[in-house]
């Protein structure tokens, strides 16, 4: 009878962060960090990813799995939950966008336990969790071990990407959660996607906004779009933004000129497993169009 390799030998449940940082430290690159598993196990499982020798289960440590409102802004632990996020009315006041992208991401018994520092962390560009945080210009809090003390450092969110499914953390550092400004008057977001049916439900394409009405109500003040996969990070349409901007108020030409400068600036490709080239690059208009009316009913009423 043949023995299936062991996916791991040894696995550690800290309480403290800095417990594990300092097993992580110990191991180095023979450790991997897990929480709610749904992307590294099955990455074993298939044999995407190679066994590890120790895991590091970080869902026990406190504060980690936390929503809460601080001076600083929004604060979401890495711990925190797809159910938590979807469910949370903080989050639904502050971050309509987040809560919808979180909302479709797998199934429920997926959404029960995936975490969003486990979606960010895993650095994929369809990251339907990262597009929202992305759209709402989060930091994201990377945690290391300095003289045997947490060190905790806020950094733009961008600067965790490395390309596909590749971050910047070091072997002994870890997500300790993400912030964003809350919402105030004038202000809204959304967010949509068109996927696959297939069982994890494949997203061919999942687009974000936050925009910023003048006073007037009338003009965009201020815009941001994120789209994935557009590229091999997670992609803000800056060009698209600029061209929501510059315009005394919004209405089907500007939508068209918007939709044209973030067609041209998004990096496609065709993807067997998803969609074609061609397919995503109209689907960026639709999903524009949807999701511009959205926000800019949203802060119309806020």
């Amino acid at each position: 009878m043949t023995t299936a390799p062991a996916r791991w030998n040894e696995y550690h449940t800290p309480t403290a962060l800095a417990d594990a940082l300092a097993i992580l430290a110990q191991h180095g690159d023979r450790a991997r960090i897990i929480a709610g598993g749904t992307d590294l196990i099955l990455d074993m499982e298939g044999g995407h990813t190679p066994g590890v020798d120790v895991l590091v289960d970080v869902t026990r440590i406190a504060g980690m799995d936390e929503i809460r409102e601080t001076d600083a802004g929004i604060v979401l632990g890495a711990n925190v939950t797809h159910a938590q996020i979807e469910k949370s009315p903080l989050l639904k006041k502050h971050a309509a966008c987040l809560v919808e992208s979180c909302g479709v991401v797998g199934g429920p018994q997926v959404r029960n336990v995936a975490t969003i520092g486990g979606n960010v962390a895993h650095a994929l560009p369809a990251a339907d969790g990262t597009i929202g945080l992305l759209a709402l210009d989060a930091e994201v809090e990377v945690c290391s071990l300095e003289g045997g003390e947490v060190e905790r450092r806020w950094q733009p969110l961008l600067s965790l990407f490395a390309g596909p499914g590749r971050n910047t953390l070091g072997p002994a550092q870890i997500v300790g959660g993400f912030r964003f400004a809350p919402r105030t008057s004038g202000q809204a977001s959304a967010f949509d996607r068109i996927m696959r049916p297939q069982g994890v439900a494949l997203p061919i394409l999942g687009l974000a906004a936050w925009l910023q009405l003048a006073e007037d109500g009338q003009r965009i003040a201020a815009a941001r779009i994120a789209i994935g996969p557009a590229g091999p990070i997670p992609f803000r349409a800056t060009d698209a933004e600029a061209v929501l901007t510059a315009v005394p108020a919004f209405d089907d030409d500007v939508l068209a000129a918007v939709i044209a400068a973030a067609q041209a600036q998004v990096q496609l490709r065709t993807s067997r497993h998803r969609a074609s080239k061609e397919y995503r690059h109209e689907m960026v208009g639709v999903l524009l169009g949807r999701v511009l009316r959205s926000a800019l009913e949203r802060a119309q009423h806020s």
